[in-house]
């Protein structure tokens, strides 16, 4: 005869051991890889040039600003590339989707996905908000150097609860890493202690995720260009709500029936690959060449190599196959309709097809206008795609991480071109040195995109310059983003 439990044990526990080591990093953690702040340097350059370029497109331009239309907050948080004065819940939100918005800025890969930088939606907002404040108090603003420890330790805690822990497999979106990142370092910005930034951990976890609906046929819209603005902002507001005095939930993540463990994982606990240093940072991906869903960089490389061969042919194209990895057939491999530029964007075939055509891509091919040219479904309808289990067994190996994949055309007269292999992309790790003067190049046509001349200069001037970066506060590196 079974027994009907009747009563609950409300003995409160400790933290789970896994906030508790975030926590520990967070606040106690010494940072000393300099190839760490290095990379930093040129994440926040990058960001910060990835937002200007997505002024260009009213769908992202018409969701900034204040909620209630004409409010401005004395000493509030600045956004790039306007005149807002916002509180930095709205901020972070408008920061993290011009970052965001052209799937441009930085990637992680491993067994989930998602893009450090976007952590800057919420770090930046408060570092700017901070650095007014205390300026105002007459107080010393945050130094730039300051903003690069955060940044290291937020793609830190997102990169590595991402190495062992699927939560696209359970059907929620990367974003939840965001959040969770966001809001611990946020919560250190703000001045928090290990219990402080336990609990907004632990209110990350209760908040509850979101959906992966909208990155997947046959829903892809908009929202996955928001969808991280969106996390960082909530993460700043779940800090604020902590540094008023708001109480944490020890075993957010453990409870029984009611944790996320058995409410999302089966019962399952995370998994950790390494403890929490500078990995992430190290070894982040940057999107260099052109906006495309990571997975799809390598393959878009190989499209380019044999545009030349396959540009004047395409009529007498019989087939085409492009082998790739696990990863990406699961996540952006499509037939069909593709309905807009955030469908457009995460179909890996799409992609490949306009750089056969075209020889480039960028973020206006995504667009309506260029999405009519008949000849992009026409090479669509003879792509097959397959799986390469070497390349998925890369992508996942630490000392790896490869993003491989392969093309080859084939034509109606039985001829074949080479088949091209990339198995790193320009903004990889191992092709740094190859890969930084482009990406310099990229943020200064990115800035030129919406700011004057002058002030494109000074702000390449002040990123060149080591030295004067990291000393500058954050308050007075805004300004120079104002328009």
């Amino acid at each position: 005869m079974t027994r009907m439990r009747t009563v609950d044990d409300n003995l409160r526990p400790p933290y789970d051991r896994e906030i508790a080591a975030i926590a520990d990093y967070v606040v106690d953690f010494p940072l000393t890889s300099e190839e760490a702040f290095a990379t930093a340097r040129a994440v926040l350059m990058d960001s910060l040039g990835c937002a200007m370029l997505s002024f260009r497109y009213p769908e992202c331009t018409k969701l900034l600003g204040p909620v209630v239309p004409g409010t401005v907050v004395p000493n509030g948080a600045r956004v790039p590339g306007t005149r807002f004065e916002l509180d930095p819940v709205k901020a972070a939100f408008d920061i993290g989707i011009l970052i965001r918005w052209l799937d441009f800025n930085d990637t992680w890969l491993a067994a989930e996905w998602g893009h450090p930088s976007d952590n800057l939606g919420g770090i930046l907002a408060v570092a700017d908000y901070l650095s007014r404040q205390r300026r105002a108090a007459g107080k010393a603003p945050l130094a730039i150097r300051e903003l690069l420890a955060a940044m290291i330790k937020a793609h830190e805690i997102q990169g590595g609860m991402a190495l062992e822990n699927s939560f696209n497999r359970v059907g929620l979106d990367h974003v939840a890493l965001v959040k969770l990142a966001t809001a611990a370092v946020v919560t250190r910005l703000l001045g928090g202690g290990k219990d402080e930034v336990m609990a907004v951990i632990s209110q990350v976890w209760v908040d509850g995720q979101s959906l992966r609906t909208y990155r997947h046929a046959p829903n892809t819209g908009a929202r996955k260009s928001w969808a991280a603005g969106d996390a960082s902002s909530r993460a700043v507001r779940l800090a604020m709500l902590t540094m008023a005095g708001e109480q944490g939930y020890p075993s957010a993540l453990s409870a029984k029936q009611w944790g996320l463990y058995d409410v999302t994982f089966g019962g399952e606990r995370f998994r950790f690959q390494r403890p929490y240093d500078s990995y992430v940072m190290e070894n982040v991906l940057f999107k260099i060449s052109f906006p495309a869903e990571f997975h799809a960089q390598t393959a878009v490389e190989c499209a380019l190599r044999l545009h030349g061969q396959v540009a004047s042919r395409l009529d007498e194209i019989a087939e085409i196959v492009i082998t790739t990895q696990e990863s990406a057939i699961r996540i952006i491999s499509k037939t069909g309709p593709l309905y807009n530029p955030a469908d457009r964007d995460h179909c890996l075939q799409y992609m490949v097809a306009i750089a056969l055509i075209f020889g480039t891509l960028t973020a206006d091919h995504y667009q309506d206008d260029a999405a009519a040219d008949p000849r992009i479904d026409r090479l669509r309808e003879k792509m097959r795609v397959v799986e390469d289990e070497q390349f998925s067994r890369d992508y996942l190996d630490p000392e790896k991480r490869s993003i491989a994949n392969a093309l080859q055309v084939s034509f109606t007269d039985g001829t074949c071109s080479e088949k091209v292999e990339v198995a790193y992309p320009i903004g990889h790790r191992c092709r740094r040195t190859e890969g930084l003067p482009l990406l310099h190049r990229k943020f200064a046509d990115n800035l030129a995109a919406h700011l004057p001349a002058n002030r494109c200069r000074l702000i390449k001037e002040i990123v060149d310059d080591q030295e004067r970066y990291e000393t500058m506060a954050v308050d007075e590196f805004m300004e120079l983003f104002l328009v």
